[in-house]
């Protein structure tokens, strides 16, 4: 089971090559071949966890829940290989729109610092292991989102981070709390402390420190005034990494929390959660509505998009995460698709503002392909992943009687259509302003379309396969409704 640590030590050593490889030719190639080579090790350990179950590690030999435990299910399988795809998709991005050589270096040397992080926030088996992988997420992400040092990335960058230092100081108040409780923050064991606690109401101190600052790092209302002030002002590159993968981090976090050891008190907690996304959906879709800005637009719908994943784990059936965790692929490849897109439109136009573009449509009839691919997929229009994801979720609430979100989630479909249609009517419809001066930039080859063309593809797959990937959902929707198999698997039958 030793493969599960390499999606942590296979960054670690890109990070350390490339300090001692400052060349920037090298950069490149080491990030699009390392991106490959996690993608591939992610992929081996998803098909192993598929072929023989949960997969555990006990670091330095330590038994659970003495030391540190590396533990990979179907749903953290599942995220690794999605977030290796999109990882190896914006590496090469990157090669065309990180233009500064220094940058460039820097980028890598912190893309792979974050995907490190990520990565072991989806494979760690304790709570204080996830918090240091969060700080890690963190601290790379300001340098990302700071390169460049101009005054509108520094605001954007500080405003990031003294919102994610809150949720990182609730976090670990949680923390301290919950080891004080049990004892233990192996979250097998605090799985099999909890289940049969009668203390709901003691836990629920607890379990609310987490759900504040898992909100904050998921970007739910009302704690997600943090992401439109500060997503659109890296560069883009840098910007579609974050809309794919950041705040599914905090996503991923709500699901395996939340149906492994805060399961006390559920009717008030899954009502919280409701009630959360619904307005999560509806205030970020209106919000999108109004933008003119591709960036601000595509931002608000990341926040109405995380309603739907949040709904999932709210209605708490097994058919309700199944969908949940649907929908949060689908989104992570459409979403980071869209932001791709934005890039180029940016590239040929010189603006992100809609009013100043115009006629890209006739002018690049592939954009036009690779955008309308993402935007409908994320409007849920057949037969693309984002309409099977939705269905998933609209059936579960169907058949469990939660007819108001429902109505809410059918609403916000509509908002999040309007938004893009209305991108689509002003920048590729629409003739150019003609009062509007568009810069001589270098000309675009085919090259720069490759990464989205990887992305759409996975869209159009994802809803042409919906049902064989709908299969791997209720499996990983089956362990974490029935979490014996996951807290037997990195205890044994020995531990109490």
């Amino acid at each position: 089971m030793t493969e599960i640590v390499l999606p942590i030590l296979l960054p670690f050593a890109l990070i350390i090559l490339l300090v001692f490889i400052r060349k920037v030719n090298y950069a490149k190639w080491i990030g699009i071949i390392g991106s490959a080579l996690i993608a591939i090790v992610a992929i081996y350990i998803f098909i192993n966890t598929l072929n023989n179950g949960v997969l555990v590690l006990y670091v330095g030999g330590w038994k659970a829940p003495y030391g540190i435990t590396l533990v990979v299910d179907m749903l953290s399988g599942i995220m690794l290989v999605v977030t290796s795809f999109l990882v190896l998709s914006i590496s090469i991005y990157a090669y065309h729109f990180i233009k500064n050589n220094k940058q460039f270096s820097r980028f890598f040397l912190f893309f792979f610092a974050l995907i490190m992080g990520v990565n072991g926030t989806f494979v760690t088996g304790d709570i204080f292991n996830f918090y240091v992988w969060l700080e890690v997420i963190m601290l790379s992400s300001f340098v990302l989102i700071t390169m460049g040092s101009e005054k509108k990335q520094l605001e954007g960058g500080i405003k990031y981070m003294a919102l994610n230092l809150i949720a990182s100081l609730f976090f670990l108040a949680g923390i301290g709390l919950l080891y004080g409780k049990t004892g233990t923050l192996n979250m097998a064991h605090l799985a099999k402390i909890l289940t049969n606690d009668q203390q709901s109401l003691f836990m629920n101190t607890s379990a609310m420190l987490f759900f504040i600052a898992l909100g904050i790092k998921a970007a739910i209302f009302p704690l997600f005034f943090w992401l439109p002030a500060s997503y659109h002002t890296a560069n883009i590159t840098v910007t579609s990494l974050f809309a794919g993968i950041l705040t599914k981090v905090g996503v991923y976090a709500f699901i395996r929390f939340f149906t492994l050891f805060f399961v006390q008190d559920a009717y008030f907690w899954h009502n919280l959660l409701l009630i959360c996304a619904g307005f999560t959906m509806v205030i970020g879709g209106m919000a999108a509505s109004i933008q003119y800005d591709v960036r601000r637009i595509l931002s608000y719908h990341i926040i109405s998009q995380i309603g739907y994943m949040i709904m999932g784990l709210g209605i708490y059936t097994p058919l309700a995460i199944a969908g949940a965790i649907f929908f949060t692929v689908h989104n992570m490849i459409a979403k980071t698709n869209t932001f791709l897109v934005s890039g180029i439109m940016n590239k040929l136009k010189g603006t992100f503002d809609l009013k100043s573009m115009g006629s890209l449509l006739k002018e690049q009839p592939l954009l036009a392909v690779l955008f309308i691919i993402p935007a409908f997929a994320l409007a849920g229009i057949p037969p693309l992943s984002g309409f099977f994801a939705k269905f998933i979720l609209i059936k579960s609430g169907i058949e469990d009687g939660h007819y108001v979100i429902i109505a809410i989630a059918v609403l916000t479909s509509l908002l999040t259509l309007y938004s893009m249609i209305k991108i689509w009517s002003e920048a590729f419809l629409k003739k150019q302003p003609d009062a509007i001066t568009i810069p001589n930039n270098e000309p675009i080859g085919f090259t720069v379309f490759i990464p989205s063309i990887m992305l759409a593809l996975g869209s159009v797959l994802l809803g042409v396969f919906a049902a064989s990937f709908f299969d791997l959902t209720m499996e990983a929707a089956r362990q974490l409704m029935e979490p014996s198999e996951y807290i037997n698997a990195v205890l044994g039958a020995d531990v109490k």
